[in-house]
């Protein structure tokens, strides 16, 4: 009898199979659980871009890219699953009888038994997989379809087809698209049916009698007819990618579009070989109704011959036999082509050019027109003192400044200058307690800008600060909303509002924390359970989940820098690399620039961003650049963005009402670009030519200055952007923000650069291009140096920086900076025309030992070629004794520094001895050294005492030189050693 006890054997079999379930259960349950995970993650990041575009009010950026992107995915999806399913389905209704049986299909038999019950199955299923490939492939070209569908016209026609620019830069990549996609279709079709046609008997390798049967020749034939007559298409849109090639000349890949061999030997090939192919597509097409593989595969033959005699060694005969020998000639008419499109195409046809004679000596005369440049020369550089703002204005270690620094102008009328702006960001790593709290509720946003004069410093050699502290004092209004909730260096996000205090500053007077709740429009709303949980998911943080520190009213803020935030609202737009702080209407303000570009603008050479954007800011990692691998041969600032530094609020406005491409992404987002007209008169005074794209315009014109196909071809007169002397990188000189008067034109806020040959350091041309909105915004005027300018070459950069290096004055100040272990640095070297010359003006600073930050101590400039270089504390001082005249600011600092000779000739006027070897100057200088030597010690050990009276015997040792040296140069003070820079 059974064991009733469920000893027996139907025990153990009960609860064996109660385990099975249970164990399907569970992984049944884990599956479930893990695809409803995934299934969140996906809803997640889909549901979180839609709050931060709908909170921007650009919903409709993210809709219509989403639609596209689906509706392209759908229909070419299902295009590519439709031919292939229908030609694997084909293929199988095609298959022949298999009454003989060979031994290859005897083989192949147990395969067809093993597909045979899933054969629908399996041909729906790898249909949906490729069409899935080909749909996903195809919704990248959300762009290519929205600029086709909404192409606006130029205008402008190209010179060898006639056809509007639009045909190149809308039409063609879109027909291109098209034709790689027929051409995937039917290669991946042939595939498919060529294997079904093999596995059914179709097609036998093995065996006596006819390798293919008619069925399958017959489908075959036609798929085949069909990628040849693709191939007749591809040979008809060649025609038109010639006038988009780029070539090389003289071994120079900067020419594009057709060069004689093209329009006389390719050309007529392409047109050649589209007929042949037409009537090879044709012959492919019959096959079915011949059953015959000759003629077709006889045409075949004949276009691939033809592609290679037409298309290859004919083109080949032309270039050797009848360009070579003439070429300057035969290309005159395709450079002067080119040459003319690439102006047009980026900007630079209207770029004035005139030859300066540039004088060794200021004319006095023409000083006075000059006086407004003189008196705005920069000697804050931007690129150099945000330490000093660090050490100056941070006020707490979870503050910092961008590096470099922005330039702009604030003021009104005459009393309009070149103001150094920076704004106090958070710095989440200059926070005392790090923890979650912290980090993304207390710490949520900078507070302030902070501003100073570009022209002058502190007679310490600190900038002249026009607004600053906290709470903020200076120039702008009391009532200022100074928070800074999204900035360059804010990119954690922050939970804001509801009940929480964040932290705006700390009041050292009141001794107390000054805390704020954002009130502001800012954010996506954390008040819905399911919201918070999909911001929990993408930023992997369970405590925003659950965390009782979110009540109602809180809102998330992520997405945080200016240029992310452009990106996202104009995915179309290429964006400058250096958004920068204004300060407008009682709001902090970031400015953007963005670009619309394009490849397809036909004859105009090719340039990739990010090589030419790149300089001694962006090589030291000051500075992104723009667009790093995108080549274009078509440029445009065409917007202007504004992001509020409060709310985030992003604002498009058109600023460029004549770019086609602009109006036609503005057709394809509607009512997400303003018009110009909308942009405020406060806010317009702070736009300007934005330095991205003149780089890129500067880097064209190295070659594109010359307009003369000749010079062009024979490259006589190449320029190179020179390569900056204060920067250790070996990277291009960067653009420079001045305010100067051009030759016959008024002052203007103008952004500046140099060239110099190819081959040589002299300079070559000087440029300017008007950076202050109104008439004349954006006009280029080019300053070409003739090869001897007076007798002699004008200095280059490079040049003049080796004479300061090289000037024993400067030299012998130099080493005594050394020795007292403090360190030079160079600010920006600025040329500037004036006085019917070239004016070269380059600060210098010192970081004292043990001090954070450098310190303007001296100025140096160099007139023209002269020989008479300035080295004196402040830029007036410079000014005089390179000019020989009052310039420069009314009010100016002087930096303090070593005894200073003015040079024995020049314009400075006069001849002075320099410093003799005599035994009381000697002594002097020794003991000023020594002294100097002490003081440093003192500081590094604390003793202020000790170090004020060092001071004092540096000071007395000084006099005494100046007093034996008589009647030498008025000497000035010696370097501070004031605790303020970095070892």
């Amino acid at each position: 009898m059974p064991d009733r006890g469920g000893s027996g054997p139907s025990g153990p079999r009960f609860r064996a199979g109660t385990s099975t379930r249970r164990s399907r259960a569970l992984l049944l349950t884990a599956a479930v659980l893990a695809v409803l995970a995934v299934l969140f993650v996906v809803f997640a990041g889909f549901w979180t871009d839609w709050l931060w575009y709908k909170s921007l009010h650009y919903s409709s950026v993210f809709t219509t890219r989403l639609w596209t992107k689906v509706g392209l995915f759908a229909v070419f999806g299902l295009l590519m699953a439709l031919a292939v399913g229908l030609n694997v389905w084909l293929a199988h209704r095609l298959r022949p009888p298999l009454s003989a049986m060979s031994v290859e299909q005897q083989s192949l038999d147990r395969y067809r038994m093993g597909i045979a019950p899933f054969r629908r199955w399996l041909l729906l299923g790898v249909s949906a997989v490729i069409g899935l490939i080909a749909g996903a492939s195809a919704s990248g070209q959300w762009r290519t379809w929205l600029l086709w569908v909404n192409a606006t016209p130029f205008g402008t026609t190209d010179p060898q087809f006639h056809k509007d620019v639009s045909f190149y830069t809308f039409d063609l990549p879109w027909y291109r698209f098209l034709l790689n996609f027929g051409f995937s279709a039917v290669i991946v079709s042939l595939l498919a049916a060529v294997l079904v046609h093999y596995l059914y008997g179709g097609l036998r390798l093995q065996g006596p009698g006819r390798k293919v049967s008619t069925a399958a020749q017959g489908h075959l034939a036609v798929l085949l007819g069909v990628f040849v007559a693709l191939k007749a298409v591809a040979y008809w849109l060649d025609r038109y990618g010639l006038a988009l090639k780029s070539s090389s000349i003289r071994n120079t890949d900067s020419w594009a579009g057709l060069r004689y061999v093209d329009a006389n030997a390719y050309l007529p090939a392409k047109n050649i070989l589209f007929i042949v192919a037409i009537i090879c597509a044709l012959l492919f097409f019959i096959t079915p109704l011949r059953r015959t593989w000759s003629l077709p595969l006889t045409g075949f033959g004949l276009m691939v011959l033809s592609a290679l005699l037409i298309g290859g060694l004919y083109p080949t005969i032309v270039q050797q036999f009848q360009v070579k020998p003439n070429e300057a000639t035969k290309e005159a008419p395709y450079i002067k082509k080119n040459i003319d499109a690439t102006r047009a195409a980026y900007g630079i046809a209207d770029a004035k050019s005139e030859q300066y004679t540039a004088a060794s000596e200021a004319d006095k005369s023409v000083l006075d027109k000059d006086a407004g440049t003189l008196k705005n020369i920069r000697v804050l550089d931007p690129n150099i003192v945000s330490p000093t703002f660090t050490q100056r204005e941070q006020q707490r270690g979870y503050y910092s400044f961008s590096s470099p620094l922005d330039i702009d102008r604030y003021g009104t009328g005459d009393d309009v200058q070149d103001t150094v702006i920076g704004v106090r960001e958070l710095n989440l790593a200059g926070v005392p307690s790090r923890n979650w709290v912290n980090d993304h509720f207390k710490y949520t946003h900078g507070y302030a800008a902070v501003t100073a004069k570009g022209n002058t410093v502190t007679p310490d050699g600190d900038p002249a600060f026009t607004e600053s502290g906290l709470p903020p004092k200076g120039q702008f209004a009391n009532d200022t909303q100074w928070r800074i909730y999204y900035g360059e260096k804010t990119t954690e996000y922050s939970v804001v509002g509801g009940t929480n205090k964040e932290l705006d500053y700390y009041d050292s007077d009141a001794g107390k924390e000054v805390t704020y709740t954002y009130d502001g429009s800012g954010g996506v709303s954390l008040d819905n359970p399911l919201t918070r949980a999909a911001y929990a998911v993408k930023f992997s943080e369970p405590q925003i989940l659950y965390s009782g520190a979110i009540t109602s009213g809180s809102k998330i803020m992520y997405d945080r820098t200016p240029k992310e935030r452009v990106e996202a609202v104009a995915p179309w737009l290429s964006i400058d690399g250096d958004p920068y702080p204004v300060v407008v209407d009682g709001k902090v303000k970031w400015v953007v620039d963005g670009y619309t570009t394009s490849n397809g603008y036909p004859y105009s050479s090719h340039t990739t961003l990010g090589d030419v954007t790149t300089d001694s800011l962006t090589a030291s990692g000051g500075r992104e650049v723009l667009a790093q691998a995108n080549q274009v041969n078509y440029i445009r600032n065409s917007v202007k963005a504004t992001v509020d530094a409060f709310t985030g609020e992003v604002t498009l406005y058109q600023w460029d009402d004549q770019d086609p491409v602009l109006k036609t992404w503005m057709k394809s987002f509607p009512d997400t670009v303003k018009p110009k007209s909308a942009i405020d008169s406060s806010l317009m005074q702070h736009l300007r030519y934005p330095q991205d794209l003149f780089k890129v315009q500067r880097d064209m014109l190295t070659r594109y200055h010359v307009t003369d196909p000749a010079a062009f071809y024979a490259s006589s007169d190449v320029w190179k952007v020179p390569t900056d002397p204060t920067s250790d990188t070996h990277a291009d000189q960067p653009p420079y923000y001045l305010t100067v008067r051009m030759p016959g034109e008024s002052t203007a806020f103008s952004l500046t650069t140099s060239f110099v040959p190819t081959s040589r350091p002299n300079l070559a041309a000087f440029m300017a291009v008007n950076a202050n909105p109104g008439p004349d915004y954006g006009r280029m005027s080019i300053l070409t140096m003739p090869e001897k300018s007076g007798g002699r070459t004008i200095p280059g950069p490079q040049q003049v920086q080796a004479k300061f290096n090289s000037d024993p004055r400067i030299a012998n100040d130099i080493n005594i900076l050394k020795r007292g272990d403090s360190t030079l640095e160079y600010g920006n070297l600025l040329t500037l025309p004036v006085g019917n010359g070239l004016l070269y003006v380059e600060p210098v600073y010192v970081r004292g030992k043990g001090i954070n930050y450098p310190q303007l101590k001296k100025v140096l400039a160099v007139f023209g070629g002269s020989d008479n270089v300035a080295y004196a504390n402040t830029l007036k001082e410079a000014l005089q004794q390179v000019l020989g005249v009052e310039a420069g600011p009314e009010q100016e600092g002087g930096g303090g520094g070593t005894t200073t000779t003015p040079p024995s000739t020049g314009s400075g006027g006069g001849t002075a001895p320099t410093v003799p070897a005599g035994s009381d100057v000697q002594k002097a200088l020794d003991d000023a050294q020594k002294a100097f030597e002490a003081g440093q010690e003192a500081l590094k050990s604390g003793d202020w005492a000790t170090y004020g009276q060092e001071q004092k015997k540096l000071q007395d040792a000084l006099n005494a030189a100046v007093q034996a040296e008589k009647p030498a140069a008025t000497p000035s003070a010696a370097p501070s050693a004031t605790p303020t820079g970095k070892p």
